[in-house]
Parts: structure tokens; sequence; C-alpha cells
């Protein structure tokens, strides 16, 4: 799934990102503004694409002056199912944070990073994961591995992209960070955290007010 986009699962057609454009705001827009938040078609398939919307009732065309003013209509019968598929992003992260929660044995840390967590994860992304395990559960050994299993088969079946855990534990997460690893930056940068205390906690690096997350 297009996990940056992921009404295109359902909506491959233009009319799917000028839909996720619609429901992130109530504000009208012209056809060069949804163009432009879309980033995808060129203006006059995006504006073919909101008058086929139109037709549908689905999206409020209000003719001003010398524009077309376009905004989506929340009362449509099949509003509520735009918004589901425009906020599955969300949804992956709900069900991440639940599952994780029943895991027998807590993980210390647990973030996104990678493309996904940066917005720019396609239907070829992989679901790139930090799991910080606690001191003393080898990862090999049941139930700690049972529950790694069991995540990266079910992030599969959610979203049809593979998932990459990097699992490590608080120990050798501080010589990553003694080393300068490049990896540590991008879990700082990037991270998303689904549970335990931000990465920057962990390893007691403070972020500027705009690198957090």
């Amino acid at each position: 799934m297009d996990l940056t986009h992921p009404i295109r699962a359902i909506v491959p057609t233009l009319e799917g990102p000028v839909l996720e454009v619609l429901a992130r705001t109530k504000r009208p827009l012209t056809g060069l503004e949804v163009h432009r938040l879309a980033g995808a078609g060129s203006p006059n398939g995006v504006r073919l694409a909101l008058g086929r919307l139109a037709l549908q009732g689905i999206v409020h065309a209000e003719h001003r002056a010398a524009a077309v003013f376009y905004v989506g209509n929340r009362q449509h019968l099949a509003w509520p199912a735009v918004e589901e598929l425009a906020g599955l992003r969300g949804t992956l992260l709900e069900r991440l944070r639940r599952q994780i929660a029943a895991w027998p044995v807590p993980a210390v840390h647990v973030s996104i990073f990678g493309s996904v967590a940066r917005g720019e994860g396609d239907e070829a992304s992989d679901v790139d994961i930090l799991v910080v395990r606690p001191e003393g559960s080898a990862e090999d050994e049941s139930p700690w591995a049972d529950q790694l299993d069991e995540l990266r088969e079910d992030v599969r079946r959610w979203t049809g992209n593979a998932c990459q855990t990097f699992e490590i534990d608080r120990s050798r997460l501080m010589e990553h960070v003694r080393a300068g690893d490049p990896l540590v930056e991008e879990w700082l940068r990037d991270g998303i955290t689904v549970a335990g205390p931000r990465a920057e906690t962990l390893v007691h690096v403070p972020l500027s007010p705009d690198r957090r997350r």
C-alpha cells in the first residue's frame, strides 16, 4: 500500500489524491490550489477529476467571479469512507500501539523510522520499526521472538508492505550512539514513537523544537 497516499489503494485514479486534499481542510480551494497540494496530475486533469466528483455530489463546486472553488461534501453518504481511507496511516499507528501494548514482554521503546515515518513511503516501501528490548531478554527466545514475528506478519497483512524490525537492547543502542552511527540520527530525526519514551530520551540527546515528533 502507498502509505503516504493510502487512499490510492482503493481509488488509484486522480480522484484519490484530490479527495485526500479535500479531506484535510474545510476551506474552499480553487482547482489550482488542489493541484498544488495533491502533487499529482496536471491542473486540467485535477479540474476534470473535481468535476467528476462534483457530479457525484461528494464535492461542492461554487462559482465565484472568474474562479471555481471546491470543498468536500461532509454530509455525503460516502464521505466517512473518504476520511477513513485518507487516514489509514493513522490507523496503522493505532493498530501498532494496541498490539505492542498487549505484548507479554514489554518493549523499552518502539518507533517507526525510514520512508514511512518521513511521509515518503509508497507501495514498494518497507515499514521500518526500531524495537529496543529490555535487558536480559534474548532476541531469539520465546515469547519475545514470537511477538516480533507476529508484528512483522501482521503489518504485512494490514498493508501489503514488508515490515523490517531493527531490534536492539539499551546497551547496544548506546554503542551505536558512541560510534556516531548515522542510523541513530535517522531514528532521532524521523522516528514516530509507538511505545515507550521518545528515542532522544533513551540516548539523552535533546532535540530542537522543530525536530520533535
